[in-house]
């Protein structure tokens, strides 16, 4: 069986506040960064790891969408590697799918790699 839950960092009081237990029998995590928005990466970087850091996620591999790629002003991919400190991360699976969600760019390509190293 799969499940989604979703919440946006911009609106922190939507965020799910279950502790530990919110986390518990996940194997993937879905990671959105907006790619134009050269301000708030720092801030996706500390919300992505309080995210992996916590100890029912030490199992989830990870695929971040970089989102907006339509944009010119959008940061690539192995930017985006960088910036979210993805390259330090050696223990887990992680994948960075380029994308636009306005157009469906990239889209089915990250789904399809999430479903392909997902344990089951």
């Amino acid at each position: 069986m799969t499940s989604w839950i979703g919440w946006g960092a911009k609106d922190k009081k939507s965020e799910p506040k279950y502790g530990g237990h919110y986390y518990t029998g996940t194997q993937g995590l879905i990671f959105v960064v907006d790619c134009a928005d050269r301000d708030r990466i720092d801030e996706a970087r500390q919300e992505l790891h309080r995210i992996i850091n916590d100890r029912e996620m030490r199992d989830a591999i990870i695929l971040v969408f970089a989102n907006k790629q339509d944009l010119n002003e959008a940061m690539k991919p192995h930017e985006i590697q960088e910036k979210l400190g993805l390259t330090r991360i050696r223990d887990r699976n992680w994948y960075v799918q380029p994308s636009c969600a306005t157009t469906g760019d990239g889209l089915y390509e990250g789904l399809t790699w999430l479903t392909s190293n997902h344990k089951s």
